[in-house]
């Protein structure tokens, strides 16, 4: 077992260091000129190259990426193009609220999606599970920001009922945290719905019958747990969609988040800033995908036993 963690963190290790790499490089690559952004476009040729010069940008390509890597190992992420300040900490203010964001939509994502492929199981081949599998492939073929928009026209414009935008305590985080959580649970729900009736023939399902187990008990406690380890895998998986949601979410309700931020730096190719809220975005996705892996034990005991 202690053998299988190992292997999984060193497995994570190299992925980060992989999106670093790739995140470095791509951003780098990307056309435009950051130095003559900032010093504005009437600039001469003198005052870019000594801007360039300032952001460290006028360096060969290996230079930049072995200091950008030592920058890493010792927590510094560099500073903003534009404002200066350390992007370390411009993460740091920001990283709550995507947070808790994406916390709140992954939860709302959870219960919905399980609650939905539970009843459309139990209720297989009548006219609610037909329902809730038109209603899932139709919210989840929606893009996120039509959907928001949708919401705000309905619930902000029409109905008055929630605020439109901004950090406005709780009912602000209705629209944002509904959408995103829909547009994941919908998912999340077919998941759950396949694996309940694939469970159903299972042969311990076969022997819990025979010994004379109600079928509700069956149904409720031992095909549900054995389906929930795929609605927790499935949900790190869509852990990436969520990520991008919140980006969608914090732009078009004009919340506070590392993705508004990221928007924001790639309109004024604040590349540092960029790189900061990207490598963020793929530890902490990782880092999901491991705690998910490592929690497989405590869902599924056959695991701890196929590690030994």
């Amino acid at each position: 077992m202690t053998q299988a963690i190992f292997a999984r963190v060193l497995a994570s290790c190299a992925v980060v260091f992989g999106a670093v790499t790739l995140i470095f490089l791509i951003l780098h690559w990307l056309p435009g000129d950051a130095a003559q952004l900032i010093a504005s476009e009437n600039a001469s040729e003198a005052i870019v190259a000594q801007v360039r010069e300032q952001l460290g940008t006028d360096r060969p390509l290996l230079v930049q990426y072995s200091e950008y890597l030592s920058g890493l190992v010792r927590g510094d992420l560099g500073n903003s193009f534009v404002t200066k300040e350390p992007v370390l900490a411009r993460l740091t203010a920001q990283f709550p609220a995507t947070l808790a964001l994406a916390a709140f939509s992954a939860l709302f994502a959870l219960v919905i999606g399980v609650l939905l492929g539970v009843l459309s199981a139990r209720m297989r081949g009548g006219w609610l599970d037909q329902a809730l599998q038109v209603m899932a492939l139709g919210v989840g073929s929606v893009p996120a920001f039509w959907l928001g928009i949708l919401a705000i026209l309905i619930f902000s414009v029409g109905l008055g009922w929630l605020p439109v935008i901004g950090e406005g305590g709780a009912l602000s985080m209705v629209m944002p945290v509904t959408c995103l959580g829909l547009l994941v649970g919908t998912h999340l729900s077919r998941i759950v719905r396949d694996g309940m009736l694939e469970t159903l023939h299972e042969p311990f399902v076969t022997t819990l019958r025979a010994k004379g187990l109600a079928e509700r008990r069956v149904f409720y406690v031992h095909v549900l747990r054995n389906v929930l380890i795929v609605a927790v895998t499935y949900l790190s998986v869509l852990f990436g969609e969520l990520l991008s949601g919140t980006v969608v979410m914090e732009t078009l309700f004009a919340r506070q988040g590392i993705g508004r931020l990221a928007v924001e730096a790639i309109g004024q190719k604040d590349v540092p800033v960029v790189q900061g809220a990207i490598l963020l975005a793929s530890i902490s996705y990782v880092m999901l995908n491991l705690l998910v892996d490592l929690c497989y034990a405590l869902i599924d005991p056959r695991v701890a036993a196929r590690g030994r």
